[in-house]
């Protein structure tokens, strides 16, 4: 049996293990799998930014109170300083109805912001609660199916195994310089070999002169100038 005989029984054994192998990386359970973790993570990373702009409106209720008290400290000692000073002139009433009606405002501002702040605060908590319940559910899911994963991983690997044993094998008596060859073509075309048929590349249907045929025929290594596998005539 020739060089590219033996190297050809590898390749059909090569590739049995890499499809195998592929369709353990394309497995249904497996892209599942990535998808929940992906969205479990995107859960987790919301609750972290709902917590973080909930303690913000925490911080900003407390620097509200401190505003509002210290706005109505201000109204009273305005009220305390007209009842101990009543306003003698027009002048002195406009200025003293003009900083009342600037701290009325500023209370009122605040007292709307208030509102504000818990009703997105409250929006938060109910986001806070729907992300918790959606990746407690999601960690459910992807618990049970890690399980049923796990198990056919587990056989088919057993399986993959056996195959690449099985391709090792088929190694034995292949030059290393064919072998070399081959796993360079792998690189960048799959399978890296490819039979004549009806004077053509069975991989890339390139038809070769007939002094290319003539050397494929006799055993030569050939190399297709179109896609670069291998030629087993």
């Amino acid at each position: 049996m020739s060089q590219l005989d033996l190297l050809w029984e590898y390749q059909t054994a090569d590739t049995e293990a890499d499809m195998l192998a592929l369709s353990i990386k394309q497995s249904p359970k497996r892209q599942k799998l990535l998808k929940l973790r992906d969205y479990i993570k995107d859960q987790q990373d919301g609750l972290r930014t709902i917590e973080s702009e909930i303690m913000a409106m925490l911080d900003r209720m407390d620097a509200l109170k401190d505003a509002i008290s210290l706005a109505e400290d201000q109204l009273k000692l305005l009220q305390k300083r007209v009842q101990e000073e009543p306003p003698t002139d027009s002048q002195e009433i406009a200025e003293f109805i003009s900083e009342a009606d600037r701290l009325t405002a500023t209370l009122a501002d605040f007292d709307q912001e208030v509102r504000h702040v818990r009703k997105s605060a409250s929006d938060r908590d109910r986001r806070q609660r729907d992300a918790k319940l959606r990746a407690i559910k999601s960690k459910e899911e992807f618990d049970e199916l890690r399980v049923e994963y796990d198990l056919e991983y587990k056989e088919k690997s057993q399986l993959l195994e056996q195959l690449r044993k099985k391709a090792e094998e088929k190694k034995q008596g292949i030059d290393p310089a064919y072998l070399a060859k081959y796993t360079a073509i792998k690189e960048h075309c799959t399978p890296p070999m490819a039979k004549l048929v009806d004077g053509q590349c069975g991989g890339c249907n390139m038809s070769f002169p007939s002094s290319v045929l003539h050397k494929i025929r006799a055993g030569q290594q050939i190399e297709c100038e179109t896609c670069g596998r291998l030629i087993l005539g």
